[in-house]
């Protein structure tokens, strides 16, 4: 398909229907309008200075805080439903779990720009923005980054303003939430500002619940005319259910008949985090033509996972019959990331330069262990009950189907126990050209020295091993006018075999070279009014990157394979009373080499997706919204053999100013209650999604 063609598909990005919302600091009244000033963002800032969106070589996206009050979004994978290019996977229901572009990752986030690989589940609470960079992004963020990041800009404190904001709501499942935001000025030259929440979590699924609470303290010291120091804190308290959702039948496909069953232990399967993150950044003007950043991040995580979950299922055989194994996992971690980076411009003649060098070094310290159920019946970690609602378990305790009280030990079978450190020095440099007012030449070099001490506890095994990568960036962008860019890039990328959880480096892992994946990328961007933009690319990315393995949900496997597509996206104002967000994403793959059958289909890599939102201003006190997001059938598994059907979620809107201090917001999701079933860790475990059910928030100052 050519880029004209692409374009083409842009036709079919109109109508329907919205609500708006806006910082705390801003009077409701000066933003009933739905106006781009709130709604839009065209300043990315993970690429270490904020930098337009028509001047970057990639394609990304971008969303605000009013757009996550105004979409009633709770969470990054809510975002992510209305994102181009990217998908969810399970997780295994405890941690957010991204496919960029096919590629999965659950350590390619970051804060601020800073590398926050921990599995958890990340609030929105204290979010000025959520940035989605698609395709490799080694130069500014090294490991990892194969088919994108996702970078959260922090809210900062404010100097010179007073303001109190708050967000509260409850949907029809018995969910509710809190969300306060405060700003105080404490001098002429410093700020202090506080967000904070409570969550109080429930949905569809029998025994779910769980509770969040989030508190983050930040200020903000004007040293001198020059410069500037942030500080924040963050505290982090989440405990949840697990739910690993149902398993598929002869069909390959999740058996409906079990969409209200949890083959789980409703006592023992949740999750536990508790994390205290501390930022500091400092920024300074050296001149009109230089200034310099210096950060500090140190995180300390404390995490439980334990489940039990549907792992073997034959509906032909023995259809009233499940195999349930689990395991509990423990990580301790800490983080500590220096980095420190220079901005500059001057010229040569008439080639303009806009330099960013600067250099990173992290340490991380890991503990983890797992330890898998030894059932008193089969002596194996694996024991047959059968299927009814709810399952014959609890605690531990229950009768297997040949009638027989059975128990899980969960302390006696380690899986694995491994202490890593890790230290990693990088530095890099990327050069902006400006040749000409209308041409842009951007090129990078990236080097990183990967330094990994694996202590395997259980085997009384010590492995070390450092790798030095280069990573290349190069970028083109030709603007014929002051509003449209066109541009084309290549990148590289680079994983260690231990794995972006730094765990897999036993056995013959320990001799091999990291994974390296390219991406090449060619697009368009134009903004056709203030406000309002459209953009779209051609990519294509070779990966080998370590994959769920078929047959043992527990292990992994080496898959290679190669992925293009193409994606389109528009957003922003079509009339002072019209905001639209909308998006499509065609993805086509093939696995070209593992221990298997190649010429198949990677999993998790739904051909079409589609989504489109919109707000509509019916009166200056009263909006509405309506959208919808749409998700081709996709694989389970990489042999092919189990899948995801299609499924289209048609989502609403509606809101009214009580007064110039007050909103009151109603969120409708899946308003035709269909079933689906948008993600699955592997193949017996098909996450069941959310029916038709109602959020209503408040949302003001004072």
């Amino acid at each position: 398909m050519t880029m004209r063609n692409v374009v083409a598909l842009t036709t079919s990005l109109t109508v329907l229907a919205g609500a708006a919302w806006a910082d705390p600091s801003a009077d409701l009244e000066d933003i009933i309008v739905v106006d781009s000033r709130y709604l839009y963002s065209d300043q990315v800032n993970a690429l270490k200075t904020p930098t337009p969106i028509l001047d970057v070589p990639q394609s990304l996206s971008i969303i605000t805080a009013d757009q996550i009050v105004q979409r009633g979004f709770t969470s990054i994978a809510d975002i992510i439903n209305y994102t181009p290019g990217v998908s969810n996977s399970q997780g295994e229901g405890h941690r957010d779990a991204v496919i960029f572009r096919g590629v999965r990752s659950t350590a390619d986030f970051f804060i601020d720009g800073v590398r926050d690989d921990v599995q958890y589940y990340r609030p929105l609470y204290n979010l000025e923005q959520v940035e989605v960079l698609r395709g490799p992004n080694a130069l500014f963020f090294g490991r990892g980054g194969t088919g994108g990041i996702l970078n959260r800009v922090t809210k900062k404190a404010v100097i010179g303003e007073q303001f109190n904001g708050f967000r509260t709501s409850a949907n029809t499942f018995g969910a509710y939430d809190i969300w306060v935001d405060t700003n105080i000025s404490t001098g002429d030259k410093s700020a202090v500002r506080i967000n904070a929440m409570y969550e109080s979590l429930d949905n569809h699924r029998d025994f779910f619940d769980g509770e969040r609470i989030g508190f983050n303290p930040t200020a903000k010291f004007e040293l001198s005319p020059a410069t500037t120091l942030d500080v924040s804190y963050e505290f982090i308290d989440h405990q949840r259910f697990i739910d690993r959702g149902i398993p598929t039948g002869s069909d390959g496909r999740p058996v409906e008949d079990f969409e209200d069953i949890v083959f789980g232990d409703p006592e023992l399967n949740e999750t536990k985090l508790l994390a205290h993150l501390f930022r500091g950044q400092l920024q300074h003007q050296f001149s009109d033509n230089l200034k310099g950043r210096a950060s500090v991040f140190y995180g300390t995580y404390d995490k439980l996972y334990r489940n039990f979950y549907a792992s073997s299922y034959n509906e032909a055989v023995s259809p009233d019959v499940v195999g349930l194994d689990g395991y509990v996992d423990t990580t301790d971690r800490q983080n500590l990331i220096l980095s420190a980076d220079l901005i500059g411009e001057f010229a040569t003649g008439e080639i303009n330069h806009t330099i960013v060098t600067g250099v990173e070094f992290i340490d991380t310290t890991n503990n983890n262990d797992r330890f898998n159920p030894v059932w008193t019946q089969t002596n194996d970690d694996v024991e047959f009950f059968t299927i009814e609602r709810p399952l014959n378990l609890r605690g531990g305790f229950g009768v297997n189907t040949s009638g027989n009280e059975t128990i899980a030990n969960l302390t006696s079978d380690v899986n694995d126990d491994t202490e890593a450190d890790v230290q990693v020095f990088s530095a890099y440099v990327q050069d902006e050209i400006e040749i000409s007012d209308q041409l842009d030449l951007v090129l990078g070099l990236r080097f990183d020295s990967f330094e990994i001490d694996v202590f395997n506890v259980v085997a009384n095994e010590q492995r070390s091993r450092t790798d030095d990568n280069i990573a290349p960036r190069l970028g083109l962008v030709y603007k014929p006018m002051e509003n449209i860019s066109f541009y084309t890039s290549y990148s590289e990328t680079f994983l260690p075999r231990s794995g972006e959880q730094f765990a897999n480096i036993n056995g013959n892992n320990n001799a091999l070279d990291p994974n390296e994946f390219t991406n090449l990328e060619a697009g368009v961007k134009w903004d056709i009014q203030p406000g309002l933009s459209i953009t779209a690319a051609l990519f294509e990315i070779e990966q080998s990157s370590p994959q769920v393995a078929d047959n043992d949900p527990e292990t992994l496997d080496v898959i290679d394979s190669e992925t293009t597509g193409f994606e389109i996206q528009l957003q922003g104002q079509i009339t002072d009373r019209w905001y639209i967000s909308g998006g499509y994403s065609y993805l086509d793959g093939e696995i070209v080499n593992r221990s298997g059958n190649t010429g198949l289909r990677p999993r998790e890599l739904p051909e079409n997706m589609f989504s489109l939102w919109n707000a509509f201003e019916v009166t200056p006190d009263f909006g509405l919204g309506l959208g919808f997001t749409f998700q081709d059938e996709s694989f389970i598994n990489n042999s092919n053999s189990a899948r995801l059907p299609s499924y289209t979620r048609v989502d609403a809107a509606a809101y009214y100013n009580i007064s110039d201090d007050l909103r009151v917001q109603l969120n409708v999701e899946n308003v035709t209650d269909e079933l689906y079933f948008p993600n699955s860790h592997s193949t017996h475990q098909a996450t069941v999604g959310t029916p038709l059910n109602a959020r209503l928030t408040l949302t003001g100052r004072f």
